[in-house]
């Protein structure tokens, strides 16, 4: 029978006992999840301290339907000045024909992209897509339209958008050039080597810890071979501070942050959540304080002209 976890009226335990001592992760779910549907595994090892969830990403998310952020208690303080929907505000017009990559559920473009002529918003997951054309009917009169794509293999007319937007997400830089009309504009904003180091080095793993060169490093170069004329590319610094501790096990848990993958090949990747007790108390030792539990955020941004 499937076990169904509802976030407004139940929290997730999971609790590892060894040796007398207790281990105890809490995470919430905002949406419904049949437990039996979504191929979780739980195990817990042997030797160590520490709860092992193996879930694969895109079959989760496919799953679930969701990829968005808004029950986890958290304030961000941004260091520099540069935000993605102001950026492309700048760039685009009223009559404007844009196109944005990864869009998950819709929530980000419904409520912050500016007004244009038309946005096309798509997303590898159809689940995601259906989730986001619930979401435009909070939304009447919203010129944006919702389609399920492959970002490296996408399906739409050459010479075609104005502005091209792709927010954490994977990109393929000569599609999204031949995409562009003559002069069009590509604003890219992206989670960077650096991001969460501390505690990355802390744990001794985490997403692209590993990787000769940052992933903002390789999508310039790819935009260079793609033939862009123009690149601009900053460094985003925020603090994100939350709230409690199930606060942040709940990012941890759901976001690929210590998920120990390159950004160049994986190809092999399965969302692992692995988070030893005694090192996410000693994280929350370190980075705590009246404002919150501290993590620190290395994004960056691009904009590339055609």
């Amino acid at each position: 029978m499937a076990k169904i976890l509802t976030i407004a009226k139940l929290w997730l335990f999971l609790l590892f006992v060894k040796g007398g001592s207790f281990f105890i992760l809490t995470t919430k779910f905002k949406e419904s999840v049949a437990c039996d549907k979504i191929n979780l595994k739980l195990q817990a090892a042997k030797n160590e301290g520490e709860i092992f969830m193996q879930v694969n990403e895109f079959d989760y998310y496919e799953r679930i339907g969701n990829w968005n952020f808004d029950d986890i208690k958290c304030v961000t303080v941004r260091h520099t000045d540069w935000e993605f929907y102001d950026v492309i505000r700048a760039h685009t017009n009223a009559t404007s024909n844009c196109l944005d990559l990864g869009t998950g559920g819709g929530e980000k473009v419904l409520e912050f992209y500016p007004e244009v002529g038309m946005v096309t918003a798509t997303d590898f997951s159809s689940e995601m897509i259906k989730t986001a054309n619930e979401n435009l009917k909070k939304h009447p009169g919203k010129r944006v339209k919702f389609a399920q794509m492959d970002n490296l293999n996408m399906k739409v007319p050459n010479n075609s958008f104005d502005l091209i937007s792709a927010r954490h997400t994977v990109i393929h830089a000569k599609q999204i050039y031949d995409a562009l009309v003559p002069g069009g504009v590509l604003v890219i904003e992206g989670v960077d080597q650096k991001d969460c180091w501390e505690m990355k080095e802390l744990f001794g793993r985490g997403q692209a810890f590993n990787d000769p060169i940052s992933i903002a490093e390789k999508d310039y170069q790819d935009l260079v071979d793609a033939g862009f004329s123009k690149i601009e590319r900053v460094e985003i610094l925020e603090d994100e501070y939350y709230e409690t501790e199930d606060d942040l096990m709940a990012l941890l848990l759901k976001a690929p942050i210590l998920d120990d993958f390159s950004e160049f090949d994986n190809s092999d990747f399965e969302h692992k959540a692995m988070i030893e007790k005694d090192l996410f108390d000693e994280y929350v030792r370190r980075f705590k304080s009246d404002k919150g539990i501290l993590l620190k955020r290395v994004l960056y941004g691009i904009v590339a002209t055609k």
